[in-house]
């Protein structure tokens, strides 16, 4: 499946995966392993540092303090889960879905995810999301009507990290003087993509401000929204398209098709929690499926 994008180049629909991480079942090498050697492009894993017990922000898929799933508050380190792939495999490409990036330090971030980038062979993909709770957000000391001004100080300021010699950011939330910080990282810029709602408010930040946009999970009219995003992309005067990440359930080849057409260029399935064994067998049901060769 090929798309034109920006008029001349043709684009190929790619599969990741998501792994939901959490101290039980199937860990992140072995996924990542698995889904390597099944024909999947990429594999991604969440951020949570915490989950406070007591809480006022509604999480947005049940609209309340409940949690559709535990493993909200079982959530490994990203970093340290996606380094643990880095050696056991070859290609594909580890990424976020999503991070917080506001929850921590900027310059030992922007360290941590070059050192992934550096040992990785430049295999990174940074998905970020603004943090749906705000309560959350707050023990990290989180301003929440200010975290998409401190988002996109902590994207602008690690990138200067990552690509210059003497680095310096002077910003409301990130600030400080000319340093030197290596590695840098491999990929002359680090993917940065916002998982978010699908809305003019979010896609014109992500046309300012990032490369592309990871859907919420079961997002509607992914097609519209896609159109919608690349007439703020251009309009924000930007080159290219912007890369479209999908959410997907279970593989549908009409909507795969459709959306590839719409101009998605990758698409993710979710893996069960549950053992090695399953999830190689559930992951080789899933590549024929979808029609995947294996590497």
């Amino acid at each position: 499946m090929t798309v034109p994008s920006g008029g001349t180049t043709p684009r190929t629909l790619r599969y990741g995966i998501v792994l939901f991480t959490s101290d039980r079942g199937i860990t992140p090498a072995q996924a990542g392993r698995a889904a390597e050697r099944a024909g999947f492009g990429s594999f991604w894993v969440p951020e949570h540092t915490h989950i406070p017990v007591k809480r006022e922000a509604a999480h947005p898929g049940t609209g309340g303090a409940e949690l559709p799933d535990d493993r909200y508050m079982r959530t490994l380190d990203p970093w340290v889960a996606l380094a643990t792939v880095v050696p056991v495999t070859e290609r594909i490409r580890l990424g976020t879905a999503v991070a917080l990036p506001v929850e921590h330090d900027p310059i030992t971030l922007a360290k941590s995810v070059a050192t992934l980038d550096h040992l990785s062979g430049g295999r990174v993909t940074l998905g970020v999301g603004f943090g749906w709770n705000t309560d959350e957000l707050a023990d990290h000391h989180v301003p929440p009507k200010r975290r998409r001004t401190m988002l996109r100080e902590y994207l602008e300021a690690m990138g200067a990290l990552w690509t210059k010699e003497e680095a310096s950011y002077d910003g409301e939330f990130v600030s400080f003087g000319p340093s030197w910080a290596w590695p840098k990282t491999v990929q002359p810029r680090v993917p940065a993509l916002v998982g978010a709602g699908g809305t003019d408010k979010n896609f014109a930040w992500i046309a300012r401000s990032a490369d592309g946009w990871i859907s919420t999970p079961m997002e509607p009219d992914i097609e519209a929204k896609v159109a919608r995003l690349r007439d703020l992309w251009r309009e924000a005067g930007r080159d290219g398209e912007p890369e479209v990440v999908v959410l997907a359930g279970k593989p549908d080849p009409g909507q795969l098709a459709a959306w590839e057409k719409a101009g998605v260029t990758e698409v993710l399935f979710g893996l069960p929690d549950k053992s090695e064994e399953e999830i190689a067998a559930y992951l080789g049901r899933l590549a024929g499926k979808i029609g995947l060769a294996r590497p």
